[in-house]
C-alpha cells in the first residue's frame, strides 16, 4: 500500500511540472542526509554562471518590451530549448523515474498525458498567441472584450495559478535540498528565494530564458549520459534492459500493462483534461510565446519544445526501468539492506541511486545540482509570470488606464518581483510540514478551467462576450478550487473527514465543462450593444490572428 502511495504521489507530482516543479508529497518527511560537497560546488558553479548572465541581460534590459519579452528577439530554437527547460523539472526527472520504477507501465501512461498537450498548442494557440498578444494571457483575452473586468479577472486566474506552483516548488526546494545536498530547510527555501529576485528583478526575461535554456541542456544531457551509462549494463540492448526489468519486479509481466492509474476511467478522463487542456492555460507558459519576433518562430518554438521534452520523457521510461532492476535488487540502497523495504531516502530516489551505481558519487552531485537548478529555473519563470500581471495588466491598464510610462510600468514590475520572491519564501516555510499535493491538481485545475476556457473561446468564437468570459471564468475558478477542497486528497486526507464530498481528486471533468457552459450560456443570451460591439471586432481580431498585421515585432538588438 505504502509502495502505491508512494507511486500515485511521484506521479502526481508531474503535474506542475510543465511544469515544472518538485512537488513535496513523494518526499514529505525525509530525514537530512549527508552534506554532500560535489553537489554543492557544482550548483554554486551554475549559479554563478546564471549570475553573470544576469548581469549581461540587465544591460540589454531598457523598456517593458525587454522585461517582459527579451524584446522579441529570442529564436524560435532558443524559445523551444526555454519551454523545454519549463517542463522538464526535478519532478519530472525524479517523479516519473520513480513512478515507472514502482508502477510500471502508469508511468508511462502519466508521461503521454503531458505530452499531447503540445500538439494543441502547436495547432490551435501558438501562433495565434504571437499575433493576438503584447505581454501576457490578459492581452488576448480583453482584445475585444471590456478591458478593466477582463484584464482584472485575467490577472487574478493567472496570479492564483502562479502562487499554486511558486508553494509547491519553494516546498519541493526546501526537501529536495535536504534530500539531495544536506541543507537545512529553511536555508535552502531562502536561498531559492533570494536568486529568483535577483534573475527576475534584474535580468528579466532574457536572463530568465538563457537560465531555462541552461538548465534544460544540463537536465537532458544528465539524463541521456545516465541512460547511456545504464544502457552499457545491459548489452546496450533494450530488450535485455526490460526483461531484466520484469524479471525484478514483483508484478512480472503486469508490470507492462495498464494498472491501477485505469482502474477508475472517470478519474483518469478528469486527469487527463486537467493535463492536456491545463497547459494550454498556464501563464509563464503562455507568456514564452512573445518572446519570438513572429508566429512562424512561435510554431518553431513549440515543434523544438515539443521534441526535447518527447525525448526526455522517453529517457526518463529507460531510467525507471533500468532502476528496477539495479536499484531494487541492491541491498545497499535498501534501508538496514533489505530488499523490498523502503529505499533510503524515500520514494523519490530511484533515479538517484540508479546515478550513483553506474556513475557514481561525482555523477551524482553533479545531478543533484542539475535538480536544483531547475527549481531556480521554473520559479523565476513564475515570479515574472505574475509580476507582468500585476504591473502590466493590473496597473498600466486597470489602475492608469493605459497612460503609464514604460519606466514606471517596470518600477511596478521590479517591485512586484521582489513582493512575490518575498511571499514565496515565507509562504515556503509556512507550508514546511503541509502535505500540499493538492496545489498541484489545483493549479492544472484552475489553469484548464479558467485560463483556457476564456483564451481558446476569444481567439475562436465570435458570440464570445465579456459577460460570458467573466462569469464563465469565475464559475471555472470557484469549481475548480471548491472541487478540490472537497476531494478525498483535501477533505480526507488533510482535513481528516470520513468521506470525501467529491469522489474524484482532479476536478477538470466538471469544473471545465461549467467554465464553457456558463461562458456560452451567457454569452448567447446577451442582447446588449457591447455584446454586438464585441462580435463585431472578431473580423479585425481574425484577420490579425491569421496574419500578424499589427502585431507586436521584435525590438532591434
Amino acid at each position: 500500500m505504502k509502495r502505491s502511495i508512494t507511486a500515485l504521489i511521484a506521479g502526481s507530482l508531474l503535474a506542475a511540472s510543465f511544469a515544472a516543479f518538485a512537488g513535496p508529497g513523494a518526499i514529505e518527511g525525509v530525514e537530512k542526509q549527508p552534506v554532500n560537497v560535489s553537489a554543492i560546488a557544482m550548483f554554486l558553479v551554475f549559479v554563478v554562471a546564471t549570475l553573470g548572465i544576469t548581469k549581461w541581460a540587465a544591460g540589454k534590459t531598457k523598456s517593458t518590451a525587454d522585461f517582459y519579452t527579451a524584446g522579441g528577439g529570442i529564436t524560435g530554437f532558443q524559445n523551444g530549448l526555454a519551454i523545454a527547460g519549463d517542463y522538464m523539472s526535478a519532478a519530472t526527472l525524479l517523479g516519473l523515474t520513480s513512478m515507472v520504477y514502482f508502477k510500471g507501465y502508469d508511468g508511462f501512461i502519466y508521461a503521454v498525458c503531458f505530452f499531447i498537450g503540445w500538439p494543441i498548442i502547436l495547432f490551435l494557440i501558438a501562433e495565434r498567441l504571437r499575433n493576438l498578444g503584447k505581454f501576457t494571457f490578459a492581452d488576448i483575452a480583453s482584445y475585444r472584450l471590456d478591458q478593466n473586468r477582463i484584464r482584472t479577472f485575467a490577472a487574478i486566474g493567472s496570479l492564483t495559478v502562479v502562487c499554486f506552483y511558486l508553494i509547491v516548488q519553494m516546498v519541493g526546494a526546501g526537501q529536495l535540498i535536504q534530500l539531495l545536498f544536506g541543507l537545512e530547510y529553511n536555508t535552502a527555501v531562502t536561498v531559492v528565494g533570494i536568486l529568483m529576485m535577483v534573475y527576475v528583478t534584474f535580468g528579466g526575461m532574457t536572463a530568465t530564458t538563457w537560465v531555462q535554456i541552461i538548465k534544460a541542456c544540463l537536465l537532458l544531457g544528465g539524463g541521456i549520459s545516465l541512460m547511456l551509462l545504464t544502457l552499457a549494463q545491459f548489452g546496450w540492448s533494450f530488450e535485455n534492459l526490460f526483461t531484466k526489468a520484469i524479471e525484478s519486479h514483483k508484478a512480472g509481466e503486469k508490470l507492462m500493462i495498464p494498472g491501477s492509474l485505469m482502474a477508475d476511467p472517470i478519474s483518469a478522463l478528469s486527469l487527463s483534461l486537467g493535463l492536456l487542456f491545463g497547459t494550454a492555460g498556464l501563464p509563464h507558459i503562455m507568456m514564452r510565446f512573445f518572446t519570438v519576433p513572429n508566429a512562424k518562430e512561435a510554431r518553431k518554438s513549440v515543434f523544438y519544445a515539443t521534441g526535447f521534452i518527447g525525448l526526455f520523457f522517453l529517457v526518463t521510461m529507460v531510467l525507471g526501468a533500468a532502476a528496477i532492476s539495479i536499484v531494487g535488487t541492491n541491498p545497499a540502497f535498501f534501508e538496514g539492506g533489505q530488499v523490498g523495504g523502503k529505499l533510503i531516502g524515500g520514494g523519490n530516489m530511484p533515479v538517484m541511486h540508479l546515478t550513483k551505481a553506474v556513475g557514481g558519487d561525482i555523477f551524482l552531485g553533479f545531478l543533484s545540482a542539475v535538480a536544483f537548478a531547475t527549481i531556480l529555473a521554473v520559479v523565476s519563470g513564475l515570479a515574472l509570470a505574475g509580476a507582468s500581471a500585476i504591473s502590466h495588466d493590473l496597473y498600466a491598464r486597470v489602475i492608469k488606464k493605459g497612460t503609464a510610462t514604460s519606466e514606471q510600468e517596470l518600477k511596478v514590475t521590479r517591485l512586484a518581483s521582489v513582493g512575490l520572491g518575498i511571499t514565496a519564501i515565507v509562504l515556503g516555510i509556512a507550508f514546511k510540514d503541509q502535505n500540499v499535493l493538492f496545489l498541484v491538481a489545483l493549479a492544472f485545475g484552475v489553469a484548464s478551467s479558467v485560463n483556457f476556457p476564456v483564451l481558446i473561446l476569444s481567439m475562436y468564437w465570435k458570440g464570445l462576450t465579456t459577460r460570458g468570459a467573466l462569469w464563465g471564468g469565475i464559475a471555472g475558478l470557484v469549481s475548480s478550487v471548491g472541487l478540490v477542497i472537497l476531494s478525498p486528497t483535501v477533505w480526507v486526507k488533510i482535513l481528516g473527514n470520513k468521506a470525501a464530498i467529491f469522489p474524484y481528486d482532479h476536478p477538470a471533468i466538471v469544473s471545465m465543462s461549467l467554465a464553457f457552459f456558463v461562458t456560452w450560456l451567457l454569452s448567447v443570451t446577451d442582447k446588449s450593444e457591447r455584446a454586438k460591439r464585441e462580435a463585431a471586432a472578431f473580423e479585425e481580431q481574425y484577420i490579425r490572428a491569421q496574419t500578424g498585421l499589427g502585431a507586436e515585432g521584435a525590438h532591434a538588438h
